[in-house]
């Protein structure tokens, strides 16, 4: 008898092949987080007790005296406390040429002193930084439902059970009636329906490419709150751009 060895290795080598590109998915979008993070200042220079010290970022707490040197990068949020100077925030803003700086004013996190030596309050750090909270966006988005997969996830909900039903009732029947008492054959139909009509596709197409969209656009610092807007781009049918500066 004709035991159908090759249809399992095809569809084991088509599953695989399917969490193959689905892990290839999420990594380059985990990448876009990635270069996200890798804007963030390893360390700071803050005053305590009158003494400069140099320590990791995850160490400095809302209230630390930072002293910020020309050119390097403004390791939280925070105000000038002292000094003046030009700050380069295209990466949050896009505007091109540096913002001025003065006593007061705002500082944020992994922007760049360009030219004046400051000293600066920290007023928010750790996840409360703007950009922790433009990394937290593209997460929330990638991990977000957009309509056509909740739509996806409720089709399966109900198509699952009523295949397996179908199954189960092929199996009775093949075994009750077409070749009664005959197992392996009412087996092997089971197993047929199952295969051909599992919905998996339905449930892996639609996170998937959600999680490669968002973090593709974020690439490209386009940052979408959501599935439903990513979803949303298909009706574009203009788009306006208003460059800053």
């Amino acid at each position: 008898p004709h035991l159908y060895f090759e249809t399992s290795a095809v569809l084991i080598t088509l599953i695989l092949l399917g969490k193959l590109f689905e892990a290839k998915a999420k990594g380059r979008s985990s990448e876009a987080i990635k270069k996200l993070m890798g804007l963030q200042a390893k360390t700071a220079i803050v005053v305590r007790d009158g003494v400069e010290k140099e320590v990791p970022l995850e160490e400095v707490v809302i209230g630390d005296i930072i002293l910020v040197k020309p050119g390097e990068k403004i390791p939280v949020d925070g105000e000038v406390l002292e000094g003046t100077t030009a700050v380069d925030e295209s990466m949050l803003t896009g505007e091109s040429l540096p913002v001025d700086k003065k006593q007061g004013d705002l500082l944020f996190g992994s922007t760049i002193n360009k030219n004046g030596f400051i000293k600066m309050t920290a007023t928010k750090v750790g996840r409360d930084t703007a950009l922790a909270q433009i990394i937290k966006v593209v997460e929330d988005a990638q991990g977000s439902k957009a309509p056509i997969q909740r739509l996806a996830d409720q089709i399966s909900g109900v198509f699952v059970p009523i295949v397996v039903g179908i199954a189960l009732v092929t199996f009775l029947i093949w075994i009750i009636w077409v070749q009664p008492g005959e197992f392996t054959p009412a087996l092997e139909v089971l197993i047929a329906v199952l295969v051909i009509a599992c919905p998996c596709a339905l449930g892996l197409a639609t996170p998937t490419s959600i999680m490669a969209g968002s973090g593709r656009a974020a690439e490209f610092g386009i940052l979408f709150k959501g599935g439903e807007h990513l979803e949303q781009t298909q009706s574009i049918d203009t788009v306006v751009v208003d460059k800053t500066g």
